[in-house]
């Protein structure tokens, strides 16, 4: 028979769940932001519980009900035949998540489904099971989605990263599948002949899954407590035989087959990793040692060495309070690393990209991995030369081919940039504009968006050079040309030296790509606009964290703030916030999805010295952060909502289409606008055409034209803008809200 299940996995990992998933032989296999769902047998479930080394917990799906309140919800529950999966005289423990209108704590919708599920078994069968939160006979989950609220059995009872071999830990601990997870991603599988070295081991988290990885180990094998154990449809013949099958594949392989150890500069660390290795039964095959990261090297130096993977987890000051020293060991971890792993892959976990740079090696790949609730980076590392930071150009740097300096193209372009920077030049020395576009593929043959920037301090001007990407029909050589043709005249003509010249490739078939991150070089540079001072970036993002096409609706937005609360959505990098706080805004709440940008932010408003409590920074989808912030009190006299074109982001609910969605945004900013409010909606979407019935709702000005700097007038339609205001009667309505 096909169940539904629900797998639940570390985000960041849901892919390597699935692929396990698909190996079990689940079908209809899906990814979420948090995990998968899947359809299978029985049998399926219980090798995911066994042999997963990503999955948090399993769940077998047992009912969906649509209901509007608790009432409806215990009402439902309390109708399903529970006898057929629990016994009265056992222990039960429930849990609740999601979002749902009218059940807005989690406690309180787990007490409803407990109330429900006890009322009916004693009503069937004149007992009701004890509530234990500790290792009950079943655990029950629900998750609400909307009015939806979906009722599961956890199969593994508690989270299946607790192998059961891990009594110790260090300070700030990794968990197990995260660990796996992260071994997999290296593509680490333990082959023989192979080496695995964690430097830091701390309790050997690394080199224990590295370990049961090699040996084709079942991580559950030894785990004594799982949520199927206590549940009457348990199948104890069908577990049995698994189980032992999974001892029968366990290879019993000698140590000198491969070599995987762990060092740490702190015994006591040691005993604790030496004592877990024991309990996971891999103590015969790894290798821990007491050893400072400086004497870090190569099982196999001075021998012919055997490529391996050097995986680890290095103080990154979040946890340890010591940014300091972080960064010490970071610079040391780069060291040993060039000079005695060449030839190595690595993989560095940390909660502190901008770390990544004293490695003084590039990543080749980054990944986003979260240990519970702390966001990191997982750096993978080619240790080659050709990745060496002294090897290595600043990422979207550009080389000069002086060949191409004299050519009719190159000189055509030369004339024409020459001509918009005198004129600019003399309008923004007028106006005070240091930051400006300089050049907007005034000729289609040369596709270009040139952005000038002046640094604050040092006065040096930076060119972010964006290639607009030709269609497939253009001769690829035709496109190199051209382009060399623009890079080879711009120091001359702009007088901007070439190691100040970023170049970026902007795809215009790929919507919302100016947040997909590029790089972790990290090299900030403060410039200024309208008086105020911003960190910009030209080397990790698409963008450099200032929409210079914003100027003059920043501006609008900072004589509008004075003595109002505001509201930033979609917030980016918060030059908004600034703004509107610099104008005298009484609060400003700022809200974005990712962390890195609301760290941006807060830099962005302590850099002009605007901090303190009422700046609110808050990390979250906008969608479901709307949906929530509707049902409070709180409303805000001024709103700035400034959607990026499309996001399919895992860490929000489905798909965001700015060009479909406008009116859904719209109206949910519309809720928290108090009366006499003004809501700033503006969208750098392509054809962007405002829904018509939104102008029925409310007053709408369209202020596109008024918004558009001089710089931009070249292209009229960067951006639409409309200024929306609540009709008279809504007023009213709000008020009384």
């Amino acid at each position: 028979m096909s169940l539904s299940f629900i797998a639940s996995a570390p985000r960041g990992l849901a892919d390597l769940l699935a692929r396990e998933l698909v190996s079990f032989g689940a079908g209809d296999v899906r990814e979420r932001s948090t995990g998968v769902s899947f359809r299978g047998s029985l049998e399926v479930a219980y090798r995911a519980c066994l042999w997963s080394r990503v999955a948090n917990r399993i769940f077998l799906e047992l009912a969906t009900w649509d209901v509007k309140d608790a009432e409806a919800f215990y009402a439902a529950a309390r109708e399903f035949d529970w006898a057929a999966h629990i016994d009265p005289a056992g222990t039960l423990a429930c849990d609740f998540s999601g979002r749902h209108p009218a059940i807005t704590h989690t406690h309180f919708g787990a007490l409803k489904l407990k109330d429900a599920v006890c009322d009916a078994l004693r009503e069937r069968c004149g007992t009701r099971p004890n509530v234990s939160p500790d290792r009950p006979d079943v655990r029950l989950h629900a998750h609400a989605q909307g009015t939806a609220i979906t009722v599961s059995l956890d199969l593994s009872g508690e989270s299946l990263h607790r192998r059961g071999y891990r009594t110790e830990s260090g300070e700030a601990p990794l968990k197990e599948n995260v660990a796996a997870g992260i071994l997999l991603r290296c593509g680490w599988s333990g082959k023989v002949g192979t080496e695995f070295l964690d430097p830091m081991c701390g309790s050997g988290t690394f080199v224990i899954e590295a370990a049961l990885i090699a040996a084709r180990r079942a991580p559950a094998l030894t785990r004594e407590y799982f949520g199927f154990l206590g549940w009457k449809r348990h199948d104890a013949d069908l577990w049995n035989r698994l189980r032992e099958e999974a001892r029968a594949q366990s290879l019993a392989q000698e140590p000198t087959e491969f070599t995987i150890r762990g060092c740490d500069r702190d015994a006591a660390a040691i005993r604790v990793a030496e004592a877990n290795a024991r309990r996971a039964g891999v103590d015969g095959l790894v290798c821990f040692e007491v050893r400072a990261l400086e004497q870090a090297a190569p099982a196999s130096q001075g021998q012919s060495q055997v490529p391996g993977l050097l995986c680890t987890n290095p103080p990154y000051g979040v946890r340890l309070d010591d940014r300091e020293g972080a960064l010490v060991v970071h610079r040391e971890l780069g060291r040993v690393l060039r000079e005695r792993f060449q030839g190595w892959q690595a993989g560095i976990l940390t909660a502190a990209p901008d770390l990544a740079k004293a490695l003084d090696i590039r990543a080749y790949r980054t990944h986003t991995v979260w240990n519970g609730p702390l966001e990191c980076r997982l750096l993978r590392l080619k240790v080659e030369p050709e990745y060496f930071a002294e090897n290595q150009p600043a990422r979207g740097a550009v080389r000069i081919d002086p060949a191409l300096r004299d050519t009719p193209g190159a000189r055509m372009f030369a004339n024409r940039l020459a001509k918009n920077l005198s004129q600019l030049s003399r309008w923004a020395a007028r106006e005070g504009v240091s930051c400006y576009r300089l050049y907007e593929a005034d000729m289609p043959e040369y596709a270009f968006a040139i952005d000038s920037y002046l640094e604050v301090g040092t006065n040096a001007r930076w060119l972010y050079v964006q290639e607009y990407e030709a269609p497939a029909s253009i001769d690829p050589e035709a496109v190199r040309r051209r382009r060399g043709e623009a890079l080879a005249v711009l120091p001359e003509v702009t007088g901007v030296p070439v190691e100040r010249i970023r170049l970026r490739t902007r795809r215009r078939n790929r919507r919302g790509e100016q947040y997909r991150k590029l790089g972790e070089e990290a090299r900030f540079h403060v410039v200024e606009e309208g008086g105020l001072k911003f960190l910009v970036n030209f080397d990790d993002y698409l963008d450099t964290g200032l929409f210079l096409d914003h100027r003059l609706t920043r501006a609008r937005l900072r004589e509008a703030a004075a003595g109002v609360r505001f509201l930033n959505l979609f917030a980016y990098t918060g030059t908004a916030t600034v703004y509107a706080a610099a104008g005298g805004a009484r609060s400003t709440t700022t809200v974005d999805m990712s962390r890195t940008y609301l760290d941006w932010a807060r830099r962005n408003l302590a850099l002009n010295g605007l901090t303190g409590p009422q700046h609110v920074l808050i990390q979250a989808d906008c969608l479901q952060w709307l949906e929530e912030a509707a049902r409070g009190r709180e409303r805000y006299e001024l709103i700035f909502l400034d959607p990026p074109t499309f996001s399919n982001s895992k860490r929000m609910r489905g798909v965001l289409d700015t060009r479909r969605d406008h009116p859904r945004l719209i109206d949910a900013a519309a809720r928290l606008l108090a009366p006499g409010g003004l809501l700033v909606f503006t969208t750098n979407a392509q054809r962007f055409r405002l829904d018509p019935q939104l102008h029925e709702r409310y007053e709408i000005r369209d202020t596109c034209a008024e918004t558009l700097p001089r710089d931009f007038v070249r292209n009229p339609r960067i951006h639409r803008s409309y200024e929306i205001r609540l009709r008279t009667s809504d007023q009213r309505q709000a008020r009384r809200c």
